[in-house]
């Protein structure tokens, strides 16, 4: 084995030019594969945490997914006149025994729940009207499910639970009426309840829509406002696996009955452009180092070419044909793991310079930084790749050497 590496590294350090330019082209192709893939992986990760974490990875609801059979049907199943178009009874919509089923969920491991009690409403303020959605939530609860405590810019989430009448807006709705901490307002909510509310908290996600429309008050109050006592429609549920979301909704949805949507469900169009863009970075990025694979064959080939007398030679002192291959599969491999090695540490650099640009979209009031990923499998996927195009490459010219025939080589250079 030794015999082989060191054939193989006299063949490369005879041939330093070509070697080094074989040597560059691996690492540009791994640093830009690195570069470029931890980009994209850094800006899908971002893409998610945005869409997930501030947003529940499962909600549950008041609905089902399939209608409630009619009991009509449930006792004359097999009946020849069948029943369409009835009206349901009107009832109180909520999940019906909410405590114990969110007293379930909140058993399942890994999981946070938080009952919410959600509904539309009306706020009034010197004789200015705006239509929101008025959320009903215990802040203990929805602080471990969401960021709202990180979007506060005044005032806090806990005040809701000194302060039962309090109400917490986005700054959206703030600077459009002109509100500040400790004003008060009207509210009416979709039942006709009317209370007077004091602002005790302001938050900004800087999403326009969501901060000029939502809104929070304690549960308690929001039961009374829209007269259901003791319910609740929504349960929000955050995982510390947020990939493990639709499996849980459907164990969920299977044991209390009520309608379980998963991030994922609610976001397959969205997740399914992330995989074929995905796809089209990790064929272009590829691309690259197979380009930088063909200057290593071309410098294998050439050393074949050349060496054909000393192969033959080898291989009458006794090398068989899988020794000779190994030669050239070491020179490969030899190329592979020196280009990656410095591919891996340029590639590093480029992330790190990445991470230090900063970019202002239009209309976007704060700078933002591109997203780098720096895990550890991105630098794992850069050096596996390289190494497989460099033996790949090597393969050929490795199978080509070990098919020398001494004999006639030797005859022929007599």
């Amino acid at each position: 084995m030794m015999i082989q590496l060191q054939v193989a590294l006299t063949h490369l350090t005879g041939r330093r030019r070509q070697t080094l330019v074989s040597l560059t082209g691996v690492v540009l192709g791994v640093a830009f594969f690195l570069a470029v893939s931890s980009l994209m992986a850094g800006s899908e990760r971002d893409f998610i945490k945005r869409l997930v974490d501030n947003s529940p990875h499962v909600t549950v609801s008041d609905d089902y997914r399939r209608p409630r059979t009619q009991p009509a049907e449930l006792r004359w199943a097999a009946g020849a006149v069948g029943i369409s178009n009835v009206k349901p009874q009107t009832e109180t919509r909520g999940i019906r025994g909410y405590r114990e089923k969110l007293a379930f969920v909140e058993s399942l491991p890994g999981l946070r729940a938080a009952p919410v009690l959600a509904g539309s409403a009306v706020l009034t303020f010197a004789g200015r009207e705006q239509g929101v959605t008025l959320w009903g939530v215990v802040p203990k609860s929805l602080e471990s499910v969401s960021t709202i405590k990180e979007k506060m810019i005044a005032g806090s989430l806990g005040a809701l639970d000194a302060n039962p009448n309090g109400i917490i807006i986005g700054q959206g709705l703030a600077k459009k009426f002109n509100l500040g901490l400790g004003r008060n307002l009207s509210v009416t909510a979709a039942g006709g309840g009317t209370r007077a509310m004091k602002v005790v908290g302001i938050f900004r996600t800087g999403n326009a829509n969501y901060d000029e429309s939502q809104t929070f008050t304690a549960l308690k109050r929001a039961q009374v406002l829209f007269g259901r006592s003791n319910r609740v429609n929504r349960f929000l549920i955050q995982l510390d696996d947020a990939y493990a979301a639709r499996a849980l909704a459907q164990r969920i949805e299977a044991v209390i009955g009520y309608k379980a949507v998963s991030w994922v469900e609610a976001s397959e169009d969205i997740l399914s452009v992330l995989v074929v863009r995905n796809t089209i970075m990790y064929s272009v990025v590829s691309a690259i180092l197979v380009v930088a694979s063909f200057g290593i064959y071309n410098t294998l080939s050439t050393i074949v070419l050349e060496k054909t007398r000393d192969i033959a030679i080898l291989k009458s002192m006794g090398f068989h044909a899988r020794d000779v291959r190994l030669i050239f599969l070491f020179e490969g491999l030899i190329i592979g793991v020196i280009g990656s090695l410095f591919g891996l540490a340029l590639g590093a650099g480029l992330m790190y310079a990445l991470s230090q640009v900063q970019l202002k979209p239009p209309g976007v009031t704060d700078r933002v930084f591109l997203p780098i990923w720096w895990g550890a499998g991105q630098f794992a996927l850069a050096a596996a790749f390289a190494m497989a195009s460099c033996l790949l490459a090597a393969y050929l010219p490795a199978r080509r050497a070990g098919r020398v025939h001494p004999v006639e080589i030797l005859r022929g250079a007599a």
